[in-house]
């Protein structure tokens, strides 16, 4: 069976959620090869072989901390050189798709991003992506060498399939232009005990109709009733009610949850590109003209401040 090479998205041997999602996929696809590199990389193995890895390559140096995406490229080069993968997967983050962008030049490959979906094909594999700002769904394959693939976060649940995670050192030469960007300096992420927002189940943002900063504490309180991430429209944010990093759109982050909740959001092209991949979409809005109700599978007409506060209770009272 054709070996599926899956890079690792851990922190410290931690492995994040999107890259058990992409050991689902590769599955479907033949046998997961992942490759864990830096700190910890090691400590991934047995959640790695949990979820079906037959394979675990790993690699640690001080160049994986101390410099830009480079390092990175030049590892899971290696590892293609090593393996000969059928497909290359890659989680469709910021950081992910620089690398996986870098390793198809170097390979001479066609690269498909923000993949919603993968399956087996006759010719390699199918990947199903949203294009035009979510207004169409597109299937499409690489035509020229081996598929280099990112796959947006909650594109596939995650699956236990134990396999033998066998762990072999990653041999990794570096390239000159490895060393050319150092990381002067880091600041930790303050902690809102809430899910990243690219990678949370369900996630509830709230627009202009919020109506300032002090109302976006209704939205929260939704969101910690159901244990979501917080998500904002580019109206919101320009209006500094919100941080950009919590941003849903176009210009901003891209999410697809099990279950998107948009609460005074108009729904403008820009905000849908952002989340119309989403499972389920429930809006809240007071005018029932809003082009969001074009897109959603639950629509409330209703005031915001009124309905928002309701559901968070009926939540608080069915989980009491």
């Amino acid at each position: 069976m054709a070996e599926i090479l899956v890079y690792v998205d851990h922190v410290d041997g931690a492995v994040r959620k999107p890259t058990l999602e992409l050991l689902t996929l590769a599955r479907r696809l033949g046998e997961p090869v992942a490759v864990a590199l830096g700190n910890g990389a090691a400590d991934t193995a047995a959640a790695l072989a949990e979820h079906g890895a037959v394979k675990v390559l790993t690699a640690d140096a001080p160049e994986f901390a101390e410099y830009l995406v480079v390092p990175k490229v030049d590892a899971l080069q290696a590892a293609y050189a090593a393996v000969s993968p059928a497909a290359v997967l890659v989680p469709s983050s910021a950081e992910g798709k620089e690398i996986a962008a870098r390793l198809a030049v170097r390979i001479g490959s066609g690269i498909i991003t923000d993949a919603v979906d993968l399956e087996a094909g006759a010719e390699g594999p199918v990947a199903t992506q949203s294009a035009f700002a979510a207004s169409y769904t597109t299937k499409s394959r690489v035509s020229k060498g081996t598929p280099v693939i990112t796959v947006k976060p909650n594109s596939a649940p995650v699956e236990a399939a134990t396999a033998a995670g066998t762990v072999e050192a990653l041999s990794v030469s570096f390239s000159e232009k490895a060393t050319g960007t150092r990381i002067t300096a880091r600041t930790p992420r303050e902690s809102t005990g809430r899910p990243e927002l690219t990678e949370a189940a369900i996630v509830v943002s709230g627009g202009r109709g919020v109506n300032g900063a002090e109302n976006f504490a209704i939205i929260e309180a939704l969101a910690d009733s159901l244990g979501a991430a917080v998500g904002a429209s580019r109206a919101a944010v320009d209006a500094g009610w919100y941080p950009h990093s919590n941003q849903v759109g176009q210009t901003g982050k891209s999410v697809s949850p099990q279950l998107y909740i948009a609460a005074g959001i108009s729904g403008a092209i820009q905000h849908r590109a952002g989340m119309q991949t989403s499972k389920t979409i429930v809006a809240v809005n007071k005018d029932a003209e809003a082009p969001i109700f074009d897109l959603v599978d639950y629509g409330v007409v209703g005031d915001l401040f009124d309905v928002v506060p309701a559901l968070t209770e009926e939540v608080k009272s069915r989980k009491g």
